[in-house]
């Protein structure tokens, strides 16, 4: 299945049914009197936050959403049936946005959750309804209210336990693909994943969902290689877990590059905890180690020991590397959150 983040669609309500102009009619009533029914309202257009489903694929190919119309009223009385709603399935973490991008609509949280994006228009009185002691013959009723139409934004955010950060190539998929089942394209360049990935991985008995974005680099913050787009899928993570490259000329520069762009995008995303990790450190002698080890803990202002070392291609330190992360999201999820607003 295509991965895709963010895409623009069409909505609109149904407009309400016409009101009816009828007389009864019947043998021996001369008189019957108007008996014209209501229109019927027209459909609601509303979205509906389900689980399994990470992505907004289904609407690159189809991006106008219409809700049925209220059908009008009928003699006798009878009132217009109404219109059928729409319902647009989206995926836990969806963010709605108007068609400016300015103002957010909807954050979509919690599977389950429902929220009405426009509401179809009321029907149509009869004349039955404007029948009075002055006018008792109305010939006249009134037509349906329009439905809401409007163009809006869908931006998912993938709700995960805990995000991986680093520059290209620092081995984000490797440790992935070595901690879950997940099967993400791995290449020794540069911006092998195009997309950001998630996997499912168990560490004494604890189950820990893991986002994997595509390789920040300098300037990402303000759109550069789309990282402001990819750090979004991170926002909600309990912690970060930023990988650097053990084979790298200046581990401590790397480091410093994205806390730099964390700290450029706010959104919390630089205060949340993280686990520093040297990567790669199965194609590093013990001096070299040592040496990698020191200048990436002297940027981070962190002891050697806080600095994990890790091979995702050996397996060696993923173990650890997990529970540190279960460690600090434990820590995060016990921190009272401040509750939702949605702004229907």
């Amino acid at each position: 299945m295509k991965f895709l983040d963010q895409q623009k669609v069409f909505i609109q309500s149904g407009n309400g049914g016409d009101g009816c102009v009828a007389f009864r009619r019947e043998k021996y009533v001369e008189y019957g009197g108007p008996d014209g029914g209501d229109g019927g309202r027209g459909g609601d257009v509303t979205v509906e936050c389900i689980a399994n489903l990470n992505t907004l694929i289904d609407f690159r190919y189809q991006q106008h959403f219409k809700a049925e119309r209220g059908h009008g009223g009928m003699g006798k009385m009878r009132s217009g049936r109404s219109g059928h709603g729409k319902v647009l399935l989206l995926p836990v973490g969806t963010q709605i946005y108007d068609e400016d991008q300015n103002h957010l609509i909807a954050d979509l949280t919690e599977e389950g959750q429902t929220i009405v994006l426009a509401k179809g228009g009321d029907g149509g009185f009869g004349n039955a309804h404007y029948k009075s002691s002055t006018n008792q013959a109305p010939r006249h009723a009134s037509p349906g209210f329009s439905g809401e139409e409007k163009w809006l934004w869908l931006r998912l955010k993938l709700i995960a336990d805990a995000g991986l950060i680093g520059l290209p190539n620092a081995g984000k998929s490797t440790f992935l693909a070595a901690v879950t089942r997940a099967r993400p394209k791995i290449g020794d360049y540069p911006f092998t994943t195009l997309h950001p990935n998630l996997g499912v991985g168990y560490v004494d008995e604890v189950e820990l969902v893991l986002a994997d974005i595509p390789g920040l680099i300098e300037g990402a913050h303000e759109g550069a290689g789309l990282g402001d787009r990819f750090l979004g899928h991170v926002e909600r993570c309990g912690a970060l877990l930023h990988l650097v490259d053990g084979t790298a000329d200046d581990p401590g520069a790397d480091y410093r590059t994205i806390r730099r762009e964390l700290e450029a995008y706010g959104e919390g995303l630089a205060a949340k905890d993280e686990v520093v990790i040297l990567n790669k450190c199965d194609a590093l002698n013990d001096e070299l180690l040592a040496k990698q080890r020191k200048s990436l803990a002297e940027a981070a202002s962190l002891s050697e020991d806080d600095i994990a070392c890790m091979s995702g291609v050996a397996g060696t330190g993923v173990t650890e590397v997990l529970r540190r992360a279960a460690k600090m999201i434990r820590t995060a999820n016990a921190e009272p959150a401040e509750p939702a607003v949605f702004t229907p």
